[in-house]
């Protein structure tokens, strides 16, 4: 879908969820795929709303850990679950169908950080307390936050980057950052400007990628490469995982060997930890999704009740353009090739079966891991 086009939905929705106008969502089986409802009966109901599917931690990490830390807590607690596939208009009406159903908190994941503030103020109109999940809602008056410290991941990358290139004075490098509707995005791209502007380090060619789609940023890549030329590019900086696989695959493409361009990542998928293995991706940020998901499930299961959340859960406050939030942030962590084995390997993150398979048996024996 256009940027242009998924605002115009997102605005629309908005307007319609503000004035309390948007027609109530039928039953699981009324063809909305990207939704579920847990089979408990009797206890309080926390809807779970999530964003994407194109990248793989939200169906694999995210939403298990989450269901299995609530059941923990509440054995007859009922999760709704909605998946918005990237679209901004439907996790709109995902989010009004959860209310219609009678759910006691959201945990919402934004698509759109900005259009979520409609779901937000169609929830407070219930007293239904939000939860913004990973990505920050803006200008809304949400009831917590939780999340990595997000300029710290960009920073991070930025860092990686520059001491892969040793000295970065006169080498030139193409920055791929996530979707624009992401503020999470915007505070990746600033952390990572705040480490690249002023090091010497040339940014030959920007780009912000739409839906975080790899095969968007590859074609950027692309573009790039055309424009700058495949011999004057010495590194990448890609926001995410999903985004370095897709540049990578464009350098493979134009006959540019990865190995000898290093290019950042995020979200410590499995792929990506076999490319950094492999030397084809320099490193990747890993964010420990079970107790991000797990807190967040703590925090629905409190509010659910009407109860405070565990005294030393919350741990900062966020401004979120409408006031401070309370929150919960955690630590992010840069992974490369020296200390994957005693992080994502360690915290059995990624399956080591899955991870060694192959091609890659070798490149984990060398590090250690078999």
């Amino acid at each position: 879908m256009r940027t242009r086009n998924l605002r115009m939905a997102a605005g629309a929705a908005a307007l319609a969820l503000a004035a309390g106008g948007l027609a109530a969502c039928g039953d699981d089986d009324s063809g909305d795929s990207g939704s579920s409802t847990s089979s408990s009966s009797g206890g309080k109901k926390i809807a779970l709303l999530l964003p994407e599917s194109k990248t793989t931690r939200y169906e694999a990490k995210d939403r298990p850990a989450f269901e299995a830390k609530v059941k923990e807590l509440c054995d007859n607690c009922e999760i709704i679950y909605s998946n918005a596939d990237q679209d901004a208009s439907k996790q709109q009406t995902q989010a009004e169908a959860a209310i219609t159903k009678g759910a006691d908190v959201l945990v919402l994941d934004p698509v759109d950080s900005a259009s979520a503030g409609a779901i937000v103020n169609r929830a407070k109109q219930s007293d239904i307390p939000v939860i913004s999940y990973d990505r920050l809602i803006t200008d809304a008056p949400v009831d917590y936050y939780i999340s990595f410290d997000n300029e710290e991941v960009g920073k991070l990358q930025g860092q990686s980057l520059l001491k892969a290139l040793g000295s970065p004075q006169g080498k030139s490098i193409v920055m791929i950052n996530g979707a624009p509707t992401d503020n999470n995005a915007k505070l990746f791209k600033a952390g990572a400007h705040s480490v690249l502007d002023g090091s010497g380090v040339k940014i030959a060619k920007e780009y912000d990628t739409p839906d975080w789609s790899p095969d968007k940023a590859q074609t950027e890549m692309d573009q790039a490469i055309t424009a700058v030329g495949k011999g004057n590019i010495n590194g990448v900086y890609a926001a995410n995982d999903g985004t370095a696989g897709g540049a990578i695959a464009a350098m493979k493409g134009a006959g540019m060997n990865p190995k000898q361009i290093p290019t950042t990542g995020q979200d410590a998928e499995l792929a990506a930890i076999q490319r950094i293995l492999a030397g084809e991706q320099y490193m990747t940020v890993y964010k420990a999704i079970t107790p991000e998901a797990e807190a967040a499930a703590q925090l629905a299961v409190a509010l659910s009740k009407g109860e405070d959340p565990p005294a030393n859960l919350v741990n900062g406050e966020t401004d979120n353009g409408q006031g401070q939030v309370k929150s919960v942030l955690l630590k992010p962590v840069a992974v490369t090739k020296d200390n994957v084995k005693d992080t994502v390997v360690k915290d059995e993150f990624v399956n080591v079966a899955e991870l060694c398979k192959g091609e890659y048996a070798a490149d984990c024996k060398a590090a250690g891991i078999q």
